[in-house]
């Protein structure tokens, strides 16, 4: 039989990853509910959760209680777990090492709003996002803090790290008496169809060239209401598209930018410093790197003279759908989408 295998996300855009890793565990939040050690039901929970959170929506309620109760009594020792880097844009997948666990803030700072722990084993390979599947990734972009998921996904992660799965079926556990599946209701379904189009969004920007990463920065500028060039190779030290109000970089503010297209290579603060130095007074810096910045990288940034701001591939793909509509028929032709309609409540 396959693994079971649960998502449980890092935090919002994979913030906790790293203590995800370096501590040997996962992690959700709902701090205020304190210790669930000697909660034995899902009815209590419930009962408690509509205590410490009396104004929260139906359906929202009902979710919570859903991912908290899983993780509370579902999970199981040596199920499988996975969690998402979207810095590097990988997956990481372990095994559930122990039961459910609770760390009070005043013992951690550093998870004080995401005690509620199961110990994990996690294996040291990852499998990159871009290895998968169009509909596996897709299944993988639910914006749910917790979801189990599904057979053909997990057949094919585990694929990946050289450990197939041996049966077509993977049982999943029943869920706790009471609590329904995800529900169909507008607001979830809302949120998880601009979660996975945003990844699906980060994935075509990947595919782009490296030139055409550079005439896309440039198109966004645009539609914020600068005007661009695109500037010439070999003779720009590091400047790769130049923004401003008159188009000539005669009047401030006066953007340069810089290009760096390599998924999975993080910049780091020697590249932000070599870039700040051909910039001269009155300049406004952009950084973009699809691969990321290493935190000295963001350190040299935030302590810099000259205004910089470094933008990775999850900002980049925000500015995109922010400014679509203001796209010109280049930028368009770079980045195609299409406008989604929901109901209103």
């Amino acid at each position: 039989m396959a693994e079971t295998m649960w998502m449980v996300r890092a935090g919002e855009d994979g913030s906790l990853i790293e203590e995800f890793v370096d501590h040997g565990y996962v992690a959700v939040g709902w701090h205020e509910l304190g210790d669930l050690g000697a909660v034995t039901s899902e009815e209590k929970i419930r009962e408690l959760y509509s205590r410490t959170y009396p104004d929260e929506k139906p359906f929202k309620a009902k979710l919570a209680v859903t991912m908290i109760c899983r993780f509370r009594f579902t999970l199981e020792k040596d199920q499988g777990v996975v969690t998402y880097d979207p810095q590097k844009r990988e997956y990481l997948i372990g095994k559930i090492a122990d039961g459910y666990n609770y760390v009070a803030s005043e013992t951690s700072e550093t998870i004080s709003y995401f005690p509620h722990l199961r110990k994990v084993e996690w294996e040291q390979d990852r499998v990159s996002r871009d290895v998968l599947s169009v509909s596996s990734r897709n299944s993988l972009g639910n914006s749910l803090t917790l979801f189990s998921v599904n057979e053909d996904v997990s057949t094919e992660l585990l694929s990946h790290l050289g450990k197939p799965a041996t049966s077509q079926d993977i049982e999943l556990p029943a869920t706790p008496e009471g609590i329904e599946e995800d529900g169909s209701e507008l607001d979830q379904i809302t949120e998880d169809t601009v979660a996975r189009a945003h990844e699906l969004i980060k994935d075509k920007l990947l595919e782009l060239s490296p030139d055409d990463m550079e005439k896309l920065a440039a198109a966004i500028l645009r539609a914020m209401g600068y005007k661009t060039r695109v500037m010439p190779k070999g003779r720009d030290r590091g400047v790769d598209v130049l923004a401003s109000r008159d188009g000539l970089g005669l009047e401030e503010p006066r953007i340069k930018v810089e290009v760096k297209h390599r998924s999975g290579t993080a910049m780091g603060s020697q590249d932000i410093r070599s870039f700040l130095g051909g910039l001269r007074e009155g300049d406004k810096a952009l950084y973009i790197s699809t691969g990321g910045f290493t935190q000295d990288a963001k350190y040299e940034a935030d302590r810099s003279k000259i205004s910089i701001t470094p933008l990775d591939l999850n900002e980049l793909a925000d500015l995109i759908v922010t400014h679509y509509e203001n796209f010109d028929i280049e930028g368009k032709r770079l980045m195609p989408l299409i406008k989604v309609y929901f109901p209103t409540q």
